[in-house]
């Protein structure tokens, strides 16, 4: 697994956490700091991840909004945290990080939401990602 695949896994976990905890997600990004400082094997995918969480900060809302304009039939409360994740993260990158194709982006998103989420999850991820990736265009 690439640096940035375990960079997003990582990233998942830092949104994950703090959505199910309902702490913030400055606080879940202190937490896994911390862990990365105290764990050299982290240290290769700790910025990636960080940067991750923080580009979905700096545009939640922007992203947000995607999602309840393009995810058919879902709101957002109404996704499965970890697919809410991996949206989120998967838009970030298509939209704010021009270092990642859309390909890219897409893929690793689709493989997050199989890997982690339900049966149906990659497909939605793929459906929604590709959506808003023609807006692009």
């Amino acid at each position: 697994m690439s640096a940035r695949s375990k960079a997003r896994k990582r990233a998942v976990d830092i949104l994950y956490s703090a959505d199910i905890r309902g702490s913030s997600i400055n606080e879940a990004l202190a937490d896994a700091a911390g862990r990365a400082a105290t764990e050299p094997q982290r240290q290769a995918s700790w910025v990636y991840a960080r940067d991750i969480v923080t580009g979905v900060t700096e545009h939640g809302d922007e992203i947000d909004e995607l999602i309840a304009t393009y995810a058919q039939g879902w709101t957002i409360e109404r996704m499965p945290a970890v697919d809410r994740a991996v949206v989120r993260i998967g838009i970030w990158e298509l939209l704010f990080n021009d270092e990642v194709p859309d390909s890219v982006a897409i893929a690793e998103a689709v493989g997050l939401a199989s890997e982690l989420s339900t049966d149906d999850s990659g497909k939605f991820v793929n459906g929604l990602l590709g959506r808003i990736a023609l807006t692009k265009a």
